[in-house]
């Protein structure tokens, strides 16, 4: 039996001045890794109200000839979420098997919890999302749970094999969506699930985040995990080194305008729109850009907050330490908020059928929305409404270890 973690410092194991204690799979808990995850639930909780709540639009928010740059910037940043919940996920993995934990019994966990998360995100988070009929709506849970039963076959690999095969299928997956574009039937079903965005054919769906490309990033957090367990300072130079390599990367990809994006960018009369442009990299699926440059950019947000402290501290732990029911809590608060602003103001139909209606093509009634500093008041009120559940179940988690909290 594995003992619990005991109090460090001042007795508030949220806040402690170093890592300590165990993950329930037997892993050394790093509370850097855990700030960066929380951090990352803040951020797409900020990007799910913008969708609930910001003003019905025809345009892309990072379309740099119609956005704004405060839109632009706020749709950008969380870019960062996806890649970085799922390098994290690799990472995590790295750390259970680096523990002790048998190869076959590492992968029984895997296969079982990835199994686990597409359950939840065909159902209880699908919903939570469209407060309507039955919609089948892929996102990240699905790519993070299809990647995990994709490691469960390869966590026996030793970690520079597991990064190479990381670093091939990011480099790759796009160009193998675009070399099967027009397929159909089990190959068109196969390449919606495992490369390119779309739809299911014979029921209500979108599958926006195909899962090839995203398991291709876990295996990188998998393959760079040692870098993250190296005592400090050799920890920080180290992951300071390799997010600069990948943001060079990516500048020499994206001025050339070649292999690192399908779409490319090009000089604007405003020199703030060239900008938007030269960051405009493709999220669906993740182009080689797009992973550059938003785990360059995770890397050094993660050496910024690797010795942050205080009540912030204590509040990205929390979200960190409960991202599955912070991310699945976060849904249903927004969206229930949003139901009754629009049942208020006799605009029901904004929030139910909300993702099927906009895949139909049916667009949310041009009334319904508020302005960007509305959504974020509206962002402020979710995360503080989130604050002491997260807290309550981090304090479970820490307390106890029955088998089933791992799902949760």
């Amino acid at each position: 039996m594995r003992a619990t973690v005991p109090p460090i410092g001042n007795g508030d194991p949220l806040v402690q001045p170093a890592d300590a204690g165990r993950t329930r799979g037997g892993a050394r808990r790093l509370d850097s890794i855990d700030r960066l995850r929380g951090l990352m639930i803040a951020l797409m909780v900020l990007d799910h109200v913008r969708d609930f709540f910001g003003t019905s639009s025809l345009h892309d928010p990072t379309d740099p000839d119609r956005s704004w740059p405060l839109l632009y910037a706020t749709r950008w940043i969380t870019h960062l979420c996806a890649p970085t919940f799922v390098l994290l996920a690799g990472v995590s993995i790295f750390l259970q098997a680096r523990a002790g934990k048998t190869p076959a019994a590492l992968s029984r966990f895997l296969l079982s919890r990835g199994a686990w998360l597409i359950v939840l995100e065909l159902t209880v988070v699908s919903f939570g999302f469209n407060f309507g009929e039955p919609f089948v709506f892929l996102q990240v849970i699905y790519a993070i749970g299809l990647s995990m039963i994709g490691m469960s076959l390869v966590a026996r690999l030793p970690a520079p094999l597991v990064l190479a095969l990381g670093v091939a299928l990011v480099a790759t997956c796009p160009w193998a969506a675009a070399a099967s574009l027009g397929a159909v039937g089990l190959a068109g079903v196969s390449r919606t699930l495992l490369l390119a965005p779309g739809f299911l054919p014979g029921v209500p769906s979108l599958a926006m985040y195909p899962a090839l490309p995203w398991f291709g990033i876990m295996c990188l957090g998998f393959g760079l995990a040692p870098l993250f367990v190296r005592p400090d300072p050799a920890r920080t130079r180290s992951l300071g080194a390799l997010a600069l390599a990948l943001l060079v990367t990516l500048v020499l990809l994206r001025t050339g305008n070649g292999f690192g994006d399908p779409s490319p960018w090009a000089e604007r009369a405003e020199p703030v729109r060239s900008v938007m442009s030269y960051l405009n990299v493709s999220k669906y699926p993740p182009s080689p850009d797009y992973v550059l440059v938003t785990l360059g950019v995770a890397l050094l947000v993660f050496l910024l907050l690797d010795r942050l402290r205080g009540p912030v501290a204590r509040v990205l732990l929390d979200f960190g330490r409960t991202p599955l029911f912070t991310y699945i809590l976060h849904i249903y608060v927004a969206h229930a908020a949003m139901l009754m602003l629009a049942v208020a103001s006799g605009q029901t139909g904004a929030a139910l059928d909300v993702i099927a209606a906009q895949t139909s093509g049916a667009i949310q009634p041009l009334a319904w929305g508020y302005s960007l500093a509305g959504v974020y008041v509206a962002w402020l009120g979710v995360v503080a409404v989130l604050i002491l559940p997260a807290r309550w179940w981090a304090g479970v988690k820490r307390r106890r270890r029955d088998w089933w909290l791992s799902y949760l």
